[in-house]
């Protein structure tokens, strides 16, 4: 009788995948594949399985329920919060995934779960349209609809999981479904902001908006302790604003950027980042007017 040795299963799970599966044995390798973008976050996984479809998704799925071991599941952006990797498990890496398919006439895409906004703004924009989705190009699409998703146009379209038509997901005992309004109907409503532990997705469908490819946007810096003068302005600019009008506020500290003055260098800082998802000419009015505020940092 033949005795399973942890080295046979692995050889096993890598001749069922069509990427690549990645262990500590492999040294240089490893360490680049374990490595999140949070770089508090440091932990060793038992292997990275680099999936290039959902066949891939469920052989590491299926090796890591046969033999008890915890998973975590890898999109294509940051996961600042750790949770896309684990110590002495199986990480399922859908990175690989990130095409990106359009269909301009219904204004649909289709995306990987290995894809970024960036991705998918690079394919939308040939037509003329976006997906609500990051304020950052290399968020994943994954991680941010599952959360919710805020972005430049939410506003006038919504966030990222309002705009979600379908997700094809690979569920825990490795069953592959498509869920929709029409299907798995209680799991799609889920999806929609859940946050996750409801299976993996491998694929996201959204609804896209006549966006761009010009649109006027402002980035405006407050000095910290104007904080509470710099919001109050805010609120009241934002009361009669547009739909097409969305102001992103958040605390942060001065860049050594030669754009700011050398003195403020280091100071704390209240910024808005603006974007205006109408005509770009009538966008400029309403940045000017925000970008005109008296408490702004000067550059």
């Amino acid at each position: 009788m033949a005795i399973e040795t942890v080295e046979s299963t692995v050889e096993a799970l890598k001749s069922k995948l069509k990427g690549d599966l990645i262990t500590p044995e492999d040294e240089d390798a490893y360490d680049e594949a374990r490595r999140v973008w949070n770089g508090m976050i440091n932990r060793r996984p038992a292997m990275v399985a680099r999936c290039e479809g959902v066949t891939d998704v469920q052989a590491a799925l299926r090796y890591a329920r046969e033999h008890d071991l915890p998973v975590a599941v890898r999109g294509g952006g940051h996961g600042v919060a750790g949770r896309a990797t684990v110590d002495d498990g199986v990480v399922i890496d859908l990175e690989p995934m990130h095409w990106v398919q359009v269909d301009p006439e219904s204004r649909r895409v289709r995306a990987g779960a290995g894809a970024t906004w960036g991705d998918v703004d690079r394919e939308t924009q040939q037509f003329g349209l976006a997906v609500p989705g990051g304020v950052v190009s290399v968020t994943g699409i994954a991680g941010l609809t599952l959360g919710g998703g805020m972005g430049h146009v939410r506003r006038k379209y919504g966030l990222s999981c309002d705009n979600l038509v379908s997700a094809d997901v690979v569920t825990a005992d490795g069953e592959f479904i498509r869920a929709s309004e029409d299907d798995h109907e209680d799991l799609f409503w889920a999806l929609r902001g859940g946050g996750g532990n409801f299976g993996i997705v491998t694929a996201f469908e959204y609804e896209c908006h006549p966006v761009g490819p010009e649109v006027a946007m402002c980035f405006v810096w407050h000095e910290g302790d104007k904080a509470h003068d710099a919001l109050t302005f805010f609120r009241e600019y934002t009361e009669d604003a547009p739909d097409e009008v969305s102001l992103l506020p958040f605390y942060a500290w001065v860049p050594e950027l030669e754009e700011f003055p050398e003195s403020s260098w280091g100071d704390s800082a209240i910024a808005f980042l603006g974007c205006y998802s109408g005509d770009p000419k009538e966008g400029k009015k309403y940045c000017a007017r925000f970008g005109n505020s008296p408490t702004r940092l000067p550059t």
